[in-house]
């Protein structure tokens, strides 16, 4: 009845409502939450292109697989290398052919399907995956140096400090602090907000695409673990470049040349895998956005990510005559069966 009044009081009177504000950080939440698949970096858009690239990361995977399979094999299968060294090379084959297979097919099968998507849920399981498995085998490599260290230079005590069960000891806590340091940025890069899109400039998900899309200033709780992640790299690099300096101090005074071409021969492979590991990795997490690309993050990833799960069973198989051995002895006592 008021409102019929109102119009013919006034017939030029028009009711207006004015919207609703919905807060910044509410529509955050809303763009995070509808958010169901990210979009991983294409290669090219042209088939055959496509193809080449998923022939040749399956040669690098069947590579890497091939390669650190026969090392697992051999190592559980010979007694004679049931030794500290080789329980911590068998350590890093399957470290090696997990973070591998955790990137490698699903970009492989994008190439071969012409897609780019990877569900909420899958990248969050290969971001986590893959960072556990990345920084558990950079502690296995830091305890792989302080393995070589004590079998140089404190040859006697090798048995005392070295024993089965504190071999066992020091891989464990390789493997759990990688997976709390995983489980922790997990949380905290998906905990952010999304509002930039869901397009990653990767052919997997990583976690700084992943921040690249976050339009909240909170990720710098993500980047302080980042940092804190990368203080503890260095140390850990630290003291590897100390133990070889111990090492090569040691074999420089061996009296046959036999001997030190020997230990040259297993420290420097595994300290120049070390120093490429280390340095991409680092860089690809701390470079300054000035200098990002995609080409640029995809040359550093592949460096990384997929060279050193290819490149670690030739390096510590080639140069290792009594691993050679065994796995020679393997396959010929397999042959006659065939």
């Amino acid at each position: 009845m008021a409102l019929i009044l109102l119009t013919e009081v006034s017939p030029n009177l028009s009711l207006s409502f004015a919207p609703v504000t919905v807060p910044h950080a509410h529509q955050q939440m809303s763009n995070n939450s509808s958010i169901t698949q990210f979009l991983l970096l294409v290669f090219t858009d042209t088939r055959e292109l496509q193809l080449l690239h998923f022939w040749l990361f399956l040669g690098i995977y069947l590579a890497a697989l091939l390669g650190n399979g026969l090392i697992i094999t051999t190592i559980a299968c010979d007694q004679h290398l049931h030794t500290p060294m080789y329980f911590f090379l068998l350590n890093l084959a399957l470290l090696d052919l997990g973070s591998i297979s955790i990137t490698v097919p699903k970009s492989m099968a994008n190439s071969l399907w012409d897609t780019r998507a990877i569900s909420y849920a899958g990248c969050a399981v290969q971001l986590f995956l893959f960072t556990f498995l990345i920084e558990a085998e950079y502690y296995i490599l830091t305890i792989m140096s302080y393995d070589r260290y004590v079998a140089i230079c404190k040859p006697l005590h090798y048995g005392t400090l070295l024993g089965s069960r504190a071999c066992v000891h020091m891989a464990a806590a390789a493997w759990a602090t990688g997976f709390l340091n995983a489980l922790l940025h997990t949380a905290n890069t998906f905990s952010l907000p999304l509002c930039k899109g869901n397009a990653l400039d990767q052919f997997f998900c990583e976690i700084p695409q992943i921040l690249k899309l976050s339009c909240s200033q909170s990720y710098s709780r993500e980047a302080g673990l980042i940092l804190i992640s990368v203080c503890l790299s260095f140390g850990c690099f630290v003291f590897i470049v100390v133990s070889y300096v111990q090492i090569f101090r040691a074999v420089l005074r061996i009296p046959s040349e036999q001997g030190r071409h020997k230990a040259f021969a297993t420290c420097l492979p595994h300290l120049a895998v070390v120093s490429l590991f280390l340095s991409t990795a680092v860089f690809a997490y701390l470079k300054p956005p000035s200098i990002s690309s995609p080409s640029l993050d995809l040359v550093v990833s592949v460096l990384y990510a997929l060279v050193p799960p290819a490149v670690n069973p030739l390096i510590y198989s080639m140069r290792n005559q009594e691993l050679k051995d065994a796995l020679w002895k393997l396959m010929t006592g397999f042959l006659p069966k065939l």
